[in-house]
């Protein structure tokens, strides 16, 4: 019988751990075990961040989001490159899922039970465009990337309720967007093969965004706040540019938005 660990400790551990195969293969499996009652949790802990956070491979090298290359999707390369893109938002997001996962304490026990599984569906979601792009001939690390989707948990990392309004429900909630068009491209360049792995994507992206939406409106009716006054102000605050559309309103409505900020979108 394997010892038991704490959920939180062992997301901070995979959290800081450089290696892309033992992190995503260590999220799989503490999903596992957590599915197998073998995994405690200590909600009340807390918990000092490890040095450095989060952990990175030494490939791919991370530049600056003005500096990534712009590559035609006519060419092999740049397909390649399109998939590798999505592969690192998949890593970040396994990243992003393990420090919410560890760093808010007292949260309900169904919180870090829906954090564990967002962090488990991206570390498939990775390891599939991670296999499809050795199909194409190319690896992850191949290309250079940036990091801008940490950059926004770092400046959240002071409040959960900041964390679940600006990085579910607004850059998650924008690949709710944008999938399906990079789909389409994709597959019309030539790549049938990337569109049962962008269908799985999208299906459990809106699934993620769901649950930032759910303890969003939790904590928001907790601490005694209006949920859409609150976010225009966090967005506002916190939020570099503004949202531009279209939106897909289909999918943002399966991902629990109400029909008022749904009506705010559109007005945009």
């Amino acid at each position: 019988m394997s010892s038991r660990i704490e959920l939180r400790l062992a997301a901070r551990d995979l959290l800081a751990e450089c290696d892309v195969a033992a992190k995503t293969t260590g999220v799989r499996q503490l999903a596992q075990r957590w599915s197998e009652g073998d995994v405690e949790l200590a909600a009340e802990a807390i918990l000092l961040a490890p040095t450095p956070i989060p952990g990175h491979p030494a490939k791919p090298e991370l530049i600056a989001p003005r500096d990534v290359p712009r590559r035609a999707m006519h060419t092999p390369e740049g397909r390649a490159a399109m998939v590798h893109a999505m592969a690192h938002i998949e890593f970040n997001a396994i990243n992003l899922a393990l420090d919410a996962l560890w760093r808010f304490a007292d949260m309900p026990r169904a919180y870090y039970a829906d954090w564990l599984q967002v962090a488990d569906e991206e570390a498939l979601h990775f390891t599939l465009l991670s296999d499809h792009l050795q199909s194409l001939g190319f690896a992850y690390g191949d290309f250079p990337a940036h990091n801008g989707l940490w950059l926004m948990a770092e400046k959240t990392a002071h409040d959960v309720l900041v964390r679940m309004a600006l990085l579910p429900r607004t850059i998650e909630a924008r690949g709710l967007d944008v999938t399906p068009g990079m789909k389409a491209r994709l597959v019309q360049a030539g790549d049938q093969a990337i569109a049962p792995i962008m269908d799985v994507i999208m299906r459990d992206e809106v699934g993620h965004v769901a649950i930032g939406n759910r303890w969003f409106n939790w904590l928001c009716e907790q601490r005694g706040l209006e949920p859409i006054a609150t976010y225009a102000e966090l967005f506002a605050t916190y939020h570099p540019a503004p949202l531009r559309g279209p939106f897909n309103l289909e999918a943002r409505r399966a991902a629990g938005f109400s029909e008022a900020e749904l009506q705010e979108l559109a007005a945009r």
